[in-house]
């Protein structure tokens, strides 16, 4: 009881970008309490910044890693303890998703499929296509540390666009509160950090990353929109799933050249 009274204590200023941390990583609780809807939104603008930490945290396990294993290997453990890290969160989603736009015949059954647990085969399909496409794209990279700071922080990015910018699907939920509370000021907060990163990461290369999130982004919400009334808390995590791919897949590119 001392320790939930001393977590809701904690300065207000620090409450947003905790529940940010909280609800995007398996992060051991900071703050024992349910956050308020208004926290939630506000949330949203440190979601970039919360892909920031964990890019540079995958960077770091990866270099050492490199040190002592083949490549390979080296890229199934980053790759492992980025699912670890979330809680496979976002991958959840993505197999969700992946059942629900393209099994269901009506936007009714669609949403009904997506909150079924059960994974069906077209997300089964999807999320091993997604993983091995993952695997050898960062494999191929030559610049890693690049390619991981870079797809960890823009798919964090495209989330809070997502959010802020497509209508939600759902009356209840985490996610309508996330699009109930968050708006501009968030959406520019996500921004600010998500171009000191790419610019810093990768100069003007990071500036045309975060131009490809965002086209990714905006596509993939269109696609699910003609299928859906809004998106979904699945599909916020299925966007940051295709961003952080597609950049990956961009860096083995490059890596061609």
């Amino acid at each position: 009881m001392q320790q939930q009274e001393g977590a809701r204590r904690a300065p207000r200023v620090l409450v947003p970008p905790i529940a940010a941390l909280q609800f995007l990583t398996l992060c051991p609780p900071i703050i024992r309490r349910m956050f308020t809807s208004t926290e939630m939104g506000q949330a949203v603008g440190y979601f970039s910044t919360i892909g920031a930490l964990l890019g540079a945290l995958l960077a770091a396990l990866d270099w050492g890693l490199r040190s002592v294993l083949s490549t390979s290997i080296s890229t199934v453990l980053v790759l492992a303890a980025s699912v670890a890290a979330t809680g496979a969160i976002h991958l959840d989603g993505f197999f969700d998703a992946c059942d629900g736009l393209f099994g269901g015949h009506t936007p009714a059954s669609r949403l009904e499929i997506m909150r079924d647990e059960r994974v069906g085969a077209f997300g089964l399909a999807g999320g091993v296509l997604l993983i091995l496409l993952k695997f050898t794209a960062l494999s191929t990279a030559v610049d890693r540390v690049a390619a991981l700071l870079l797809s960890m922080t823009l798919s964090r990015w495209a989330i809070a666009l997502a959010v802020v910018l497509f209508p939600y699907a759902r009356d209840k939920g985490l996610g309508r509160a996330m699009k109930d509370y968050a708006g501009a000021a968030q959406v520019a907060q996500a921004t600010a950090i998500a171009l000191l990163v790419s610019w810093f990461a990768a100069g003007w290369m990071g500036l045309l990353a975060m131009g490809l999130a965002a086209a990714i982004t905006w596509a993939a919400a269109r696609f699910a929109l003609k299928r859906l009334p809004g998106l979904t808390g699945d599909l916020y995590g299925t966007i940051s799933e295709l961003v952080e791919v597609s950049l990956l897949l961009a860096f083995a590119v490059g890596a061609r050249k």
